[in-house]
């Protein structure tokens, strides 16, 4: 295939991103780049700044899983770094306006210089809002790693207690203590969205989601992947006693405040917990005098996956709507199985892969734990059926070419024979 150059339009990119969002992106990014195409990522790192508290040399504490990655991009992916002098105060401003008002002039003009064949919006919430998808001439598309286009919180998670089943989003936004984004009743984004070739949603049940709060627009699929392998099996156990893990950005709706009192007392496992966010202050309070319990904080991707191989099983307890659920693939490709609520995208990924079990109450998530903590057979089964599903729908190799696929078929739609013919 030609080599093509892309922009992928994002607010946040490793090491400035809080969750999966950015981990995906860079993915696909890397994936492209070995696939002998240019990629150039344009990001916004005022966002991140201003969304968390400070820690050593200005980055914030609370970053997500993993720390940032230290490894320099390969040839041919070129990142832009947006800064302000404005700093947040750019970043209310397209909250508000829904436009790139501060950086607008800069982005019209990467994107007319680079000369781009493929435009590929991700979470544009703070880098630019609706009014970004005007920008540029190439194909376009748009990734949907959460619920923004329906939902001003990008989450579903509504007065910041329980899932949303009908919109009552200005009340909401207040309770979040966020101004709300009169744009969304202008009909400003329904205009924009006519920019774009291409809508991507990551499950069945994301896209469900958005239609079902109104989005009008047709959406395919195209899950997350993961390479392959990233490393060899770690020999060493990187904890003495069996253990569950929980691998997550801490925050309320992940749900860990569920799994935690399943931990007290003496038990013959304990819980690992991977990651920071803005309610790990809470959950050590609630694990407090627990010894079963344990915080690793935020580790190094080849570490990470050490415990994953090690572990009895991967435990995902979110309350909210996942859009995916990317540390799934991960525990599936290390031959680890899952246990996760029976909520969302974590129902549609456990159901397909067969590498898992499904819980709705404190009960059955309990028994679950003790049979696969017990029943070592029925353990290695789950995870031998896990990574089989990794293996045919979620690696780079699968998943990929269908990204390019999706274009070619929106470049034909658009009528532009000259990409689609280079797509094939």
């Amino acid at each position: 295939m030609t080599a093509l150059r892309f922009c992928f339009l994002t607010t946040f990119y490793p090491p400035y991103n809080f969750g999966g969002d950015g981990i995906g992106v860079q993915r696909l990014a890397r994936a492209l780049v070995r696939a002998g195409h240019h990629v150039t990522v344009v990001h916004d790192a005022d966002a991140y700044h201003a969304l968390a508290p400070s820690g050593e040399n200005g980055a914030p504490r609370d970053g997500g899983t993993r720390a940032p990655n230290p490894d320099p991009e390969p040839a041919g992916l070129e990142v832009v770094t947006l800064r302000s002098r404005l700093g947040a105060a750019s970043l209310l401003l397209t909250q508000q306006l829904g436009r790139p008002v501060v950086n607008g002039r800069r982005i019209a003009r990467l994107l007319r210089e680079g000369r781009f064949d493929v435009i590929n919006f991700h979470n544009i919430s703070l880098i630019g809002g609706p009014g970004l998808l005007t920008h540029g001439n190439a194909l376009k598309a748009y990734i949907a790693h959460e619920h923004w286009l329906v939902c001003p919180t990008h989450v579903l998670w509504r007065h910041g207690r329980e899932v949303c089943k009908e919109r009552q989003c200005f009340r909401c936004q207040l309770s979040y203590r966020r101004p709300p984004q009169l744009w969304r009743h202008t009909g400003l984004l329904e205009r924009r969205l006519r920019h774009v070739d291409l809508f991507i949603a990551l499950s069945e049940f994301s896209r469900d989601k958005h239609r079902e709060f109104g989005f009008s627009r047709e959406m395919t699929l195209l899950p997350h992947f993961l390479p392959e392998a990233e490393g060899p099996t770690a020999p060493d156990r990187p904890h003495a006693r069996p253990y569950f893990m929980f691998v997550g950005r801490l925050e309320r709706i992940k749900g860990v405040q569920d799994l935690i009192p399943e931990f007290r007392g003496d038990g013959p496992a304990d819980l690992l917990i991977a990651g920071d966010g803005a309610f790990a202050g809470e959950l050590r309070s609630l694990a407090a005098g627990l010894p079963r319990v344990r915080f690793l904080g935020r580790v190094a991707n080849e570490t990470l996956a050490s415990y994953y191989q090690h572990a009895i099983a991967l435990v995902m307890p979110s309350i909210c709507y996942e859009t995916f659920g990317l540390t799934l693939l991960e525990a599936f490709r290390e031959g680890t199985p899952v246990i996760a609520r029976r909520l969302g995208s974590l129902t549609e990924i456990v159901e397909q892969s067969g590498g898992g079990v499904l819980f709705s109450d404190a009960g059955e998530l309990r028994a679950v734990m003790e049979r696969m903590r017990a029943d070592v057979a029925h353990r290695d089964a789950l995870a031998a059926a896990g990574r089989k599903a990794f293996l045919a729908r979620w690696t780079e190799e699968k998943v990929v070419p269908r990204y390019v696929a999706l274009l070619r078929d929106a470049a034909r739609r658009k009528g532009d024979a000259r990409l689609a013919h280079i797509l094939q």
